[in-house]
């Protein structure tokens, strides 16, 4: 069942309050009933939880129904393997998070055993508030609910549409697949309206994955995390993860890190080896923005977006709502299409209302790759209308190639219709078949103290087409 609008029912909530002593003068004891006395302020609980999942069970209930900050404390490194979904809430196997709970895993994991129905491990109410410490969530999967309204397939490790903090904690080998659409592989956070917020701080997210298995065309997003509202993530790795698409469907997959539609901030960061695969469709990058995202001191590195017989946008990154790269590196990412395709950025590709800007940053080994069809952009693609401006940064040995009779235009940066500054930055040793720096097809390519040398066959194409640039 889709939980994107479900709200868990509220638990028994247990209310404490003082209770005012007898006075005996008669004058008095009139006033005294009409008075109503505040109740004392809810205290923070902690409880130890034995390594049983009946036991974590009865404590998340106990919490939610008790006013105050609550914290659980799991017994070191114990695995708590769910076998059935909790019966108030079929999707997920623990209870909803209600209130605000404090799990303190010791190192524990949460995991759904492999012979249970599918159910993701936690799910967080919109009044809840979790916070996730050294913790393992795994083995989750969304149940698919094609018949629901709105369908589909959210959050296979945690759904959160309340306030959900992860610290020291990993996320792992978690799916949401559905013949709907499916979102958030490992996590997702917020709804629609943008309800909902995440932390996540020295966190692991790997090797989960989003999956649209149906027939028509649809999409799959999110293969770490979807976030819907806003998000915030330092020192953590999105390593492995995937989003996957029927072929031949014409759908989408789109983020297989991580897909961004609220305003998201990534600092001291590792985004490496996630893979979005869309045979016949289009395929998007690591990462996918549709909001404003800012990512500081990470590395983007290893991706993969692959669309045989499609359209792959930028290995690392599509961009469609603003992104700002500050001392980041994005290198030896690898965007593919074989069979005729067309690839946008082997890095980075921005949508028509694209803004990316570089700041002290490299882009530099990668790929876009398009046997027999396009390849526009080995660096950056900015062909439908975008804006990209850098600062004192390095665009450098990427390639941009399509063999077997194929287009091959813009080495370093393809620029069409959009306008693209380089402020006190270099492009050079890129490849490509025509502009093996610049390709400037339409738009305008602005030049300040930046130089274009040693690309090949050439450093800007058209000739003249780009101020500045010499052969």
């Amino acid at each position: 069942m889709s939980l994107q609008n479900f709200r868990a029912a509220d638990p028994p909530v247990g209310v404490r309050r003082s209770h005012p002593g007898r006075f005996l003068a008669a004058a008095g004891l009139a006033a005294i009933a009409a008075m109503v006395l505040p109740a004392p302020l809810a205290h923070a609980d902690t409880v130890d939880v034995k390594c049983s999942v009946p036991d974590l069970v009865a404590a998340v209930n106990r919490a939610n129904s008790s006013p105050g900050p609550d914290t659980l404390r799991l017994a070191r490194k114990c695995t708590y393997r769910l076998v059935t979904p909790d019966p108030a809430n079929s999707s997920s196997g623990l209870p909803a998070i209600t209130s605000d709970i404090t799990i303190e895993g010791k190192g524990a994991t949460i995991t759904r055993a492999r012979s249970a129905p599918e159910f993701r491990i936690l799910f967080v109410d919109d009044a809840g508030t979790l916070k996730l410490n050294k913790t393992t969530i795994s083995g989750g999967a969304a149940p698919d609910c094609p018949n629901f309204p709105g369908g589909g397939a959210y959050g296979g490790g945690i759904s959160s549409l309340g306030t959900l903090t992860v610290r020291h904690s990993r996320v792992v080998n978690n799916t949401a697949e559905s013949s709907v659409f499916a979102e958030g592989g490992g996590i997702e956070s917020g709804n629609a309206e943008g309800v909902g917020a995440a932390t996540l701080e020295d966190t692991e997210i790997s090797k989960n994955t989003a999956v649209y298995n149906g027939d028509v065309q649809s999409s799959a997003a999110g293969g770490g995390v979807l976030n819907n509202g806003p998000l915030t993530v330092e020192r953590t790795r999105f390593t492995n993860n995937a989003v996957r698409v029927t072929e031949n469907t014409d759908s989408l997959a789109l983020g297989a890190a991580a897909a961004f539609f609220a305003q998201t901030t990534i600092r001291d960061s590792l985004i490496s080896g996630n893979s979005s695969t869309a045979p016949g469709g289009t395929a998007r990058g690591a990462l996918n923005n549709s909001a404003t995202v800012t990512v500081t001191d990470t590395v983007i590195r290893d991706n993969t977006a692959s669309a045989p017989g499609g359209t792959a946008n930028g290995g690392a990154a599509g961009n469609g709502g603003t992104l700002s790269l500050t001392r980041t590196r994005v290198i030896g990412n690898h965007a593919t299409a074989p069979a005729g395709g067309t690839v946008t950025g082997g890095a980075i590709s921005l949508g028509p209302e694209g803004a990316l800007a570089l700041n002290s940053s490299t882009v530099r080994g990668n790929t876009a790759s398009a046997p027999g069809g396009t390849a526009r952009g080995g660096g950056i693609s900015n062909d439908l209308g975008g804006t990209v401006t850098t600062e004192r940064s390095q665009i450098s040995n990427n390639t941009a190639n399509a063999p077997d009779g194929g287009t091959a235009r813009g080495g370093g940066i393809f620029n069409a219709v959009g306008s693209t500054t380089l402020n006190r930055s270099a492009v050079t040793e890129n490849r490509a078949g025509d502009g093996g720096g610049i390709f400037e097809e339409s738009g305008t390519v602005t030049l300040n103290d930046t130089e274009v040398k040693r690309n090949r066959p050439n450093n800007c194409a058209p000739p003249n087409s780009v101020p500045g640039c010499v052969g």
